[in-house]
């Protein structure tokens, strides 16, 4: 029997970093860091985005929304703070793909593009994780990734994942079916 994490009241911490899912009283942060956003950097940054839809019900509706999957243990969503400031630096998510005899999960991430090449990214994934192994209780994590998002396959390497294979037309986004490569991790 696999025991489920209860992750809406979760948190981790690093030398830099705090890992915890959203709460209520995060909106004007996280709202901040959004709107302080770059210009894309590249095709898969989406940098500035419209967030005039994202209202603090707006937020407080996908706070619910995130505890809802974490209950189910659908998703697991985490945003990512600077410890010295409490600042949102990005998210970081686990989305449940298969349990019983696999423990199965694929990880997302994403470092608002001010924040890019401070080693942030590195530091969240690493511990992210040690978190689907220890307390996820997952056994094998992929990231599925564009073949062209080199700074994404950068992290992955760099957090020890493994390259396996390439699945051709695997997601449909950039209105085509888009192949993608998956790293995997097995927990040790």
């Amino acid at each position: 029997m696999i025991k489920k994490a209860k992750t809406f009241d979760f948190i981790s911490e690093t030398e830099r970093l705090v890992i915890r899912p959203l709460k209520n009283e995060d909106y004007q942060n996280w709202l901040n860091e959004f709107k302080n956003r770059f210009p894309s950097q590249h095709r898969h940054d989406k940098g500035k985005i419209d967030m005039s839809e994202c209202t603090e019900e707006w937020f407080h509706n996908l706070v619910k929304k995130h505890q809802t999957l974490a209950l189910s243990d659908t998703a697991h969503i985490f945003g990512i703070f600077r410890k010295n400031d409490d600042i949102h630096l990005g998210m970081v998510d686990f989305s449940t793909l298969a349990r019983d005899n696999f423990q199965w999960g694929r990880i997302g991430y994403m470092i608002h593009n001010q924040f890019w090449r401070k080693g942030y990214g590195k530091e969240a994934v690493k511990e992210a994780l040690n978190i689907a192994f220890k307390d996820l209780n997952f056994h094998r994590i992929e990231a599925h990734i564009n073949v062209d998002n080199a700074p994404s396959i950068n992290l992955a390497e760099s957090v020890g994942m493994e390259f396996e294979c390439v699945r051709k037309g695997f997601i449909y986004e950039y209105e085509e079916w888009t192949d993608h490569m998956v790293y995997y991790i097995n927990s040790k």
